[in-house]
């Protein structure tokens, strides 16, 4: 998180899941001009649509302006669905992406392979030349390095 804070993951979760939001990031960015930065995506799995993004940032601004004493002076809020860096969390996530190109850091190295199969609490990743790594979700940070042809 930009300011360290769970919180904003918490605050932005407990207004937008209601609405059949998933919360993927919520982090407040930035120096003298900050941004609180969320992205999300539908839980139905549907493509988020510009009215998705309207309607997340009115509930969301609207508990912001309640709570205001937690926010900078000046701020901006900015909501938007992940796009091409989407981060991925859950074997959920991994189990849409099968097939595509990741880029993953862990405390082993980084490196780019594609989602394999998702099993439990684990996801196997094909690399260059064949090479699998088998990693298990919590111990790594990945974000998709493709995008997929159709929506998932």
């Amino acid at each position: 998180m930009g300011s360290g804070l769970p919180l904003w993951d918490k605050l932005a979760e407990s207004v937008l899941s209601p609405l059949g939001y998933d919360v993927l990031e919520a982090s407040l960015k930035g120096g003298k001009s900050r941004v609180l930065l969320v992205r999300l995506e539908r839980k139905d799995e549907a493509p988020i649509t510009v009215s998705d993004l309207e309607r997340a940032n009115r509930a969301l601004g609207a508990e912001l302006d309640r709570l205001e004493a937690l926010l900078p002076e000046r701020y901006l809020l900015q909501v938007e669905s992940p796009g091409a860096d989407r981060p991925l969390f859950t074997a959920r996530h991994f189990e849409r992406f099968v097939g595509l190109k990741v880029r993953v850091r862990s405390t082993d190295g980084s490196f780019t392979g594609r989602v394999g199969p998702v099993r439990g609490d684990t996801v196997e990743f094909v690399l260059e030349k064949g090479e699998i790594r088998t990693l298990k979700l919590g111990t790594f940070k990945a974000q998709l390095a493709e995008w997929p042809d159709k929506p998932r």
